[in-house]
């Protein structure tokens, strides 16, 4: 009997940088199971779990969720599926998150989307939304028929808050602060090329965009 081997990784970029399709990807060739942070916060959240009401209690008084609180609820459901290979997304976002993950799990590689800020800005600004639907369009490559109609109502079309020019550069900014002191954890830390070589093989497989440059760490 070949056991196989099991794989876990982390996957990181910026807001706009398609980690989604990056990521549907990998755990599609790989057989792993997709992790968000997210998710996990919200599935805590709304099953009142002790993590998830402390995760709530912070979030209400607009307060930023402490390391220790983060790690415990992410670390709690990687336990659950010890046995399994995974790809997890959007933690660790801080050295002591990472510095947790390191205690308690063995890493193969950590895949960084490195994507040029202007190439996100231009991606994001780009986009205009129609609410009731959620249909979105690209001025770019996926334009409405009638600008700023939406295609199928003829509804106006609006563009979200958060894909505002002022707010991408405020996002990617503090993605950079945060982040940059993580990657260079792991390029301090890690040492394994082969699972990095496989795993970049599975991310261009079919992906391409524009402007858009993988990372593993190791390097």
């Amino acid at each position: 009997m070949v056991l196989q081997r099991v794989i876990r990784a982390v996957i990181m970029g910026p807001p706009g940088s398609g980690k989604g399709t990056v990521s549907a990807r990998i755990t599609k060739s790989f057989g792993l199971q997709h992790m968000s942070s997210g998710d996990i916060l919200r599935a805590n959240i709304k099953e009142k779990t002790e993590l998830g009401l402390l995760m709530k209690a912070c979030i209400d008084q607009g307060q930023l969720v402490p390391d220790d609180i983060m790690s415990r609820l992410i670390l709690n459901d990687l336990r659950k599926i010890d046995n399994s290979g995974w790809l997890l997304d959007g933690f660790p976002r801080t050295v002591s998150q990472a510095e947790a993950l390191d205690h308690a799990f063995s890493l193969d590689t950590v895949i960084n989307l490195n994507v040029p800020f202007q190439t996100i800005k231009e991606r994001l600004t780009s986009r205009w939304t129609h609410i009731p639907s959620g249909r979105v369009y690209n001025t770019d490559f996926n334009p409405p028929k009638v600008p700023g109609l939406d295609d199928v109502t003829g509804e106006p079309l609006v563009q979200r808050d958060d894909d505002r020019p002022e707010t991408v550069t405020r996002r990617l900014k503090s993605y950079e602060t945060q982040t940059e002191p993580v990657l260079e954890f792991y390029r301090l830390t890690f040492c394994n090329t082969r699972t990095m070589k496989i795993l970049k093989k599975a991310v261009f497989l079919g992906f391409s965009s524009k402007g858009e440059r993988q990372e593993n760490i190791p390097l």
